[in-house]
């Protein structure tokens, strides 16, 4: 067995491998860029070794660098995890020159599954179904055209050496062919170094169906049945689960054989997957499931396949890569249960998914369920590397119970001030269509704007940021009831801002049990539904923050002063913009309590203020 082990890896799947390798004895060693100095795999494992500048181009991908690592720390095998250098049949093979344990597919069969083209050749060969198409040498634009007009539209044209939804292009018509060809080329050519392509016939109601699989150094192959990975967006998956709904006992036996095929087909060792495309226009039928290609890893959504399974798929890998056979055969394997996964990304949906990145200020996932992730509370999402946050998994008797455990920990999510998918997750289970098993690939595309949920506030939102403050105001004095302040006659009332809106409200007069949740600090009030986060600035002493007293308007935290609104002697009304703080980056407007006169001004724009310095006084109206 290995006795010490390199992951060549970062984020979640490195805490992974980590996890299981603790468990099993084996030392560890993890590799780090600069951005990823005080990453919690780094912080995880028993040593850790600098490779590199943030890209990772000069870091997770530069394999010399990888190498030198497990030599200088006695490491006997890497691990690449997924994505990086984990399907690279070079890489794979320099370990293995190296003298140490390659813990994945052999470089051969990476060689041969690597090119979409070569695969379905040797796929077709080995009797697994493929989909009509063409892929043959003749690469010219007038061939290309012609089999395309031969295959019948839609067709699908796909970079040979494609990979995360690249280099593929949707053509509905023979005249729009042309142009969607060289737009593909383009891009392969860029991403891949190779502008090659071949040619599907595209599916109708089509989903995305794959198969694990397991092979050792003594010849055997085993599968570990199906996942369904229909909900994509932009061919990027977001919810996968396994077993896929809606497959009948013949047709896995048939889809799982054609993958153990394919596997043997290229002397598989380790864990790997064998995706199809499924025509369900009339369910999932066997002779409607067509090869797509092979994953030569470990996949991202594995943990399904674990949950359902009882199987520790990173031990099944340590193990073989140390020479031992599966520790399970075929017969001994079963499906129990069912299981769900989603993808927690960094991304702001309402705002066209843009990554979110930035420091991860509250992080709080909950306890129920399974959670792989490769961050905590404190630490940095960074620009140079993929925005996966979590992957959030759960096991459940039947698929509706497993929907409704996963719906629940996503509407959960507690994350400020990075935006995530938590809210787009939560809708995409809830859907009708998806609680019902209706899927295809296109499931996100078409029901997008009813499954992004509005980053706005409602009405309930606000009130229960003015609870927040009332129950934070009642906690500093607690001789001050709950909607009472010193020196004010009625109910507190908060004036907050929100995406550029300022209100007055008064908090509620009881502390009626809410599904939201937040917290309160000297700036803002930060309220938690439903897997979002709304954010108030606050604003005056009356809302629990940035005055001494009726009026008096104090800086919220150290800062600089960028802008000023008002001079002494000037009447303002109720939540009016007094001046902006600049801090840590972000701007803090302060506005005024009530309706009144500013009596005294301190601060200038340009100015350094510490925090609970008074910047000016608003004297309140005089009633009528």
């Amino acid at each position: 067995m290995i006795s010490k082990l390199l992951i060549a890896n970062r984020g979640e799947i490195a805490c992974r491998i980590i996890r299981t390798a603790r468990e099993m004895g084996i030392a560890t060693v993890a590799v780090y860029s600069d951005a990823d100095a005080k990453a919690l795999h780094v912080r995880s494992a028993d040593e850790a070794v600098h490779i590199g500048a943030s890209p990772a181009a000069e870091s997770y991908l530069v394999g010399e660098k990888i190498i030198a690592a497990a030599k200088r720390t006695g490491a006997e095998a890497i691990h690449p995890g997924y994505g990086f250098l984990s399907e690279n049949a070079g890489f794979a093979q320099a370990v293995k020159d190296a003298g140490l344990i390659w813990v994945g597919a052999p470089p051969s069969s990476i060689r041969a599954m690597g090119l979409k083209d070569a695969a379905k050749k040797l796929m077709r060969e080995a009797g697994v179904p493929v989909t009509p198409g063409y892929d043959g040498d003749d690469q010219s634009a007038e061939r290309l055209k012609q089999q395309a007009d031969s295959i019948g539209y839609p067709v699908l044209i796909k970079a040979v050496a494609g990979g995360g939804g690249k280099g593929m292009r949707k053509v509905d018509a023979a005249e729009d062919f042309p142009s969607s060809l060289e737009s593909c080329r383009r891009e392969a050519s860029a991403s891949f170094g190779n502008d090659d392509v071949i040619l599907e016939k595209w599916i109708t109601s089509p989903r995305h169906i794959e198969v694990q699989i397991f092979g050792d150094s003594h010849g055997d192959v085993v599968h570990l049945f199906e996942r369904d990975c229909s909900l994509q967006r932009r061919h990027q998956k977001v919810i996968e689960e396994a077993p896929a709904p809606g497959m009948d006992e013949a047709t896995r036996e048939e889809i799982c054989a054609a993958a153990v095929r394919a596997a043997k087909a290229v002397d598989y060792e380790g864990a790997g997957t064998i995706e199809f495309i499924a025509d369900a226009s009339e369910g999932l039928r066997a002779d409607r499931i067509f090869f797509m290609e092979m994953n030569t890893r470990l996949q991202v959504e594995h943990p399904v396949t674990e949950e359902i399974t009882g199987v520790d798929l990173v031990e099944w890998q340590l193990r073989v890569a140390s020479g031992e056979p599966i520790p399970l055969t075929q017969d001994e394997l079963f499906i129990d249960g069912h299981a769900i996964e989603a993808r927690l990304y960094a991304e702001d949906p309402a705002g066209g998914f843009l990554p979110s990145t930035g420091q991860l200020e509250h992080f709080d996932l909950g306890v129920q369920g399974r959670i792989e992730t490769g961050v905590e509370e404190g630490d940095m999402i960074s620009p140079f590397y993929d925005p996966m946050v979590a992957k959030l998994v759960v096991w459940g008797e039947t698929r509706g119970e497993a929907i409704d455990q996963l719906a629940e920990i996503a509407e959960g999510v507690e994350i400020w001030p990075v935006k995530t998918n938590a809210a787009f997750i939560a809708n995409c289970l809830l859907d009708e269509d998806f609680e019902d098993a209706k899927l295809d690939t296109g499931f996100i595309a078409d029901k997008i704007d009813t499954l992004v949920s509005s980053d706005e506030a409602d009405d309930a939102i606000w009130q229960t940021a003015a609870d927040f403050i009332a129950l934070a105001e009642s906690e500093d004095h607690e001789d001050l009831p709950i909607g009472l302040r010193l020196n004010a006659p009625g109910m507190l009332a908060a004036t907050l801002t929100h995406k550029g809106e300022t209100r007055t409200v008064s908090a509620a007069q009881s502390t009626a049990e809410t599904a939201a949740t937040g917290f309160v600090d000297p700036a803002r009030a930060v309220v938690f539904a439903d897997g979002q986060s709304f954010v108030f600035e606050r604003q005056s002493r009356g809302s629990g923050a940035a005055a001494a007293g009726d009026g008096a308007i104090l800086a919220p935290m150290p800062g600089k002063v960028i802008a000023v609104d008002v001079a002494e002697g000037d009447s303002v009304t109720a939540g009016q913009r007094l001046m902006v703080l600049e801090a840590m980056k972000m701007e803090h407007a302060l506005t005024a309590p009530f309706d009144g006169t500013v009596t005294e001004l301190s601060a200038s724009e340009g100015g350094q203020v510490q925090v609970e310095t008074v910047l000016c006084v608003v004297e309140p109206a005089e009633e009528a």
